[in-house]
């Protein structure tokens, strides 16, 4: 198996998990100037939200209430330039998703259930690496190292997978810079710009890696004033719609080659909609890690 397409898969995956987990802050929030209530108009939209806090609060009852969408990514990291349509159900360890990703040409699907996740394996894939089986389970407790890289992806998204989380961090280490009212594919929505604090984000943006690991995270931006981009665009009923995010300023920060440009885009509909998602059979999964050794990589 090539060993660049899993680490495209796991590109992809890390993006879409960042999209929805908001892998982002601890802090304090810092209200844009000017306060304005929620007042709604005729089309049921009400005014923007001034207050970070207020607007996490708000988007995550919303969230709370649908726990499933549809959703479409698109985004670039380390060189690589990255799409995704699927579905997810957001319900903390439980949280499930079927995702298809495109990177370079090559689609994989993949699959999350019972916070393990399965990418399936292509005929090529199979030949190459001398795989009898058409998928292969990512461990969390793998000993490779894309299982570990992205084990420990998985382990985060299972607690902090829900959409509305992006905004609750926000609210703790971000600021909201603008927000208006707007138009976006044919509705009526609230459009934010925010910015993250990354020096109030340690803790959140090293998640479960190695001490020694998080210790050169702060290392490296220790001094640095460094801030994440993001908008949002919520519906009448502060669901997202659209977020964007560009972590490259960080990833410049770190020095880290060829991972400047670290954005993405990620689109979400049918909030509510039913996500059925089941683990390949059995006897069809061979484990990555296992896999890799065999083959010697």
């Amino acid at each position: 198996m090539r060993k660049t397409t899993l680490l495209a898969a796991g590109a992809a995956l890390v993006l879409t998990l960042t999209a929805c987990s908001g892998n982002s802050a601890t802090g304090t929030a810092e209200p844009a100037a000017g306060g304005q209530t929620q007042a709604v108009g005729s089309s049921g939209l009400a005014s923007p939200f001034t207050d970070a806090i207020q607007l996490a609060s708000a988007s995550k009852q919303g969230t709370a209430k649908s726990k499933s969408a549809k959703f479409s990514m698109t985004g670039s990291a380390a060189g690589q330039t990255l799409s995704a349509t699927g579905a997810m159900a957001f319900d903390g360890a439980n949280t499930k998703f079927s995702m298809t990703s495109t990177t370079g040409g090559e689609t994989t699907e993949m699959r999350m259930v019972d916070q393990v996740m399965y990418i399936k394996l292509s005929a090529q894939d199979q030949q190459q690496m001398g795989a009898d089986k058409a998928w292969a389970k990512i461990s969390a407790n793998g000993t490779d190292p894309l299982s570990q890289a992205m084990g420990s992806a998985l382990s985060q998204s299972a607690d902090q997978s829900d959409p509305s989380k992006i905004l609750d961090k926000i609210s703790a280490a971000g600021r909201i810079i603008s927000s208006d009212r707007t138009e976006l594919n044919g509705e009526q929505v609230n459009h934010y710009k925010v910015e993250i604090d990354v020096a109030k984000a340690v803790d959140q943006f090293t998640g479960q890696v190695p001490a020694a690991t998080r210790d050169k995270f702060t290392e490296m931006i220790k001094g640095k004033d460094i801030k994440i981009p993001a908008e949002l665009w919520l519906d009448k009923d502060n669901l997202p719609v659209q977020v964007t995010m560009d972590q490259g300023p960080m990833m410049q920060a770190m020095g880290l080659p060829g991972t400047g440009d670290a954005k993405f885009t990620m689109k979400y509909s049918d909030w509510g909609t039913q996500v059925d998602v089941a683990a390949p059979p059995a006897d069809q999964v061979v484990d990555l890690g296992e896999l890799m050794k065999k083959a010697g990589r």
